[in-house]
């Protein structure tokens, strides 16, 4: 019986110079975040060693007498390429990328409040603004900014929404922690819980059937672009 042939091995990188080499031209070959488990793997080092390279990588680029015209991001789990957002007009010039938006206002205030309290719900959300919000859910699902991350215990178990590792890239956030502190959407969430009404108090006329009008949920764009590009012509905006 033949024996199969194994695969020949990759030469092994020796030198930090070659493996700094080797992550960079992964990197950019890729286009899109690379796991560092992934790298470890390929480059036959451990995971916390790939880190640390790559650390030192992100720092040279960064530098301000740097010749590069592009930035290493790092993530959790992942590390990408990714230009300067200060080249962002000639990089548009260059490309042919007509100006467009991307995000509309409603899904930005989904996004916020997802950012800023996750995981949860869809109809907390909707209770935070008062809208449906099925629609900017749905388009950030379809963007891959938010992401499904299980079921609530409670009755229906409501699928549970958190932000992604896109999410980071696009608003350029290494991690969850380097949001803007803010005040503003932890009142807005508290004042959506249902409040117990007090004893004695009055109770609220009830708004007539006739005279009731739904809230309806504005559209105006908003335009944010990852990494600073503005996204192809083939993008659409969000409709009403």
């Amino acid at each position: 019986m033949e024996e199969k042939k194994q695969q020949p091995l990759l030469e092994p990188l020796i030198t930090a110079r070659e493996l700094t080499q080797a992550i960079e031209a992964i990197l950019f070959a890729a286009g899109y975040p690379m796991r560092y488990d992934k790298l470890a793997e390929v480059l036959g080092l451990g995971v916390k060693d790939v880190k640390n390279i790559v650390r030192e990588m992100a720092k040279h680029f960064e530098e301000d007498e740097t010749s590069h015209g592009i930035l290493l991001l790092q993530y959790p789990t992942t590390c990408q390429l990714t230009t300067k957002e200060k080249y962002a007009p000639y990089i548009r010039e260059a490309l042919g990328i007509r100006r467009g938006g991307n995000l509309s206002a409603s899904s930005m205030e989904v996004l916020a409040i997802v950012a800023y309290n996750q995981p949860v719900t869809r109809s907390f959300v909707d209770l935070v603004r008062g809208v449906d919000s099925s629609y900017a859910v749905t388009s950030l699902l379809d963007k891959g900014l938010i992401e499904a991350a299980g079921r609530m215990d409670a009755p229906g178990r409501p699928m549970l929404y958190v932000t992604t590792d896109k999410f980071l890239r696009v608003f350029g956030l290494n991690s969850l922690d380097e949001l803007p502190e803010t005040e503003a959407l932890s009142v807005a969430a508290a004042q959506a819980e249902p409040e117990q009404p007090e004893e004695n108090a009055p109770a609220e006329e009830a708004t007539p059937a006739a005279e009731y009008t739904e809230p309806i949920d504005s559209e105006e764009e908003n335009v944010i672009f990852e990494n600073g590009v503005e996204p192809p012509q083939s993008v659409e905006s969000e409709g009403n």
